[in-house]
């Protein structure tokens, strides 16, 4: 197959979906985000890119956590209008019908519809460019029972300003 020589990109494709949720002080929010993943296994790092702009991103650094929630194909409504809208506008828990769920080990809920969360420990913020790298150490992991053997269910991913639906394949 030709390949296609494109201007110079961070784009890695496919890029998981993730909901963020936030809290400090009476302020929340819930940001979607593309760009973040596994960072170590041992002690469990994981990132977020955001842009220092966004709201979310205040509350993340004032409170020095998150809780990273991967949300399902379904859910898609609610994942737009969580990456369009801004927290000062709107609550996105009450336009989105969330769930809030009681986190152990951080005081940011977790979306209960969401069939994974992570609680994290903000750990490290690397200055980047236009987003900074916002490191969480996992210190709670929030799975819904029926994905604890079967693997995770319909999962979204951002690929080229599209989101698509990530199927296994057997």
């Amino acid at each position: 197959m030709k390949k296609l020589q494109e201007t110079n990109s961070s784009a890695l494709y496919p890029n998981p979906v993730m909901l963020v949720s936030s809290t400090h002080k009476r302020k929340e929010s819930i940001i979607t985000l593309a760009w973040g993943g596994t960072c170590s296994s041992n002690p469990p790092y994981v990132s977020v890119a955001v842009r220092k702009n966004r709201y979310s991103y205040d509350l993340i650094i004032n409170s020095k956590e998150f809780v990273l929630n991967l949300p399902t194909a379904s859910m898609l409504e609610q994942v737009e209008f969580c990456g369009t809208k801004s927290g000062l506008e709107f609550d996105k828990w009450k336009e989105c019908n969330f769930t809030k769920g009681k986190s152990v080990n951080v005081k940011t809920p977790y979306i209960v519809e969401c069939p994974v969360s992570l609680e994290c420990k903000l750990h490290q913020i690397v200055e980047l460019g236009t987003h900074d790298l916002l490191i969480g150490e996992v210190v709670a992991v929030h799975l819904d029972e029926q994905w604890r053997d079967e693997g995770y269910p319909d999962m979204l991913t951002y690929t080229r300003g599209k989101y698509k639906k990530c199927v296994d394949i057997d």
